[in-house]
């Protein structure tokens, strides 16, 4: 008796825990002053530049912190793509990697967020786009 509603139990238990990475919440939390850089794709021009000023990474990564994303379905098989980010920390380890593709929606894990609360500086990236391509 006890194995039959283990059995019943646990997929049960598991399917309900799943469950919860759909409600909405903070996904990231990342200390700006542990970057050393972030790297930016633009999917529209191929452009490719790291932002390395303190400033910029900060308001980044703040703005990332602060949003909170509901998750979506999977992202398999998606292409294309705006902003395809690489956030570094101070070892020059991968930290973060997402695809920021309009003001309220990033790909994350194979799954797409969107954001419940804020918007994404989505439009900053665009003008730091411009700011570093313009130096190359």
């Amino acid at each position: 008796m006890k194995w039959k509603t283990l059995l019943l139990v646990i997929p049960l238990l598991l399917v309900l825990l799943y469950s919860f990475t759909f409600v909405p919440h903070k996904v990231f939390n990342i200390d700006p002053n542990n970057i050393l850089k972030i790297h930016i794709v633009d999917g529209n021009t191929g452009e490719r530049f790291d932002i390395t000023s303190e400033e910029e990474i900060h308001t980044i990564t703040t703005n990332l912190n602060e949003v909170t994303f509901k998750k979506g379905k999977l992202s398999a098989g998606y292409m294309g793509y705006r902003f395809a980010t690489t956030i570094y920390d101070k070892n020059g380890d991968v930290l973060k990697e997402l695809i920021i593709n309009s003001s309220d929606t990033i790909r994350y894990k194979g799954f797409f967020y969107t954001a419940t609360d804020k918007t994404l500086e989505y439009e900053y990236i665009d003008n730091l786009v411009e700011k570093y391509v313009s130096k190359q």
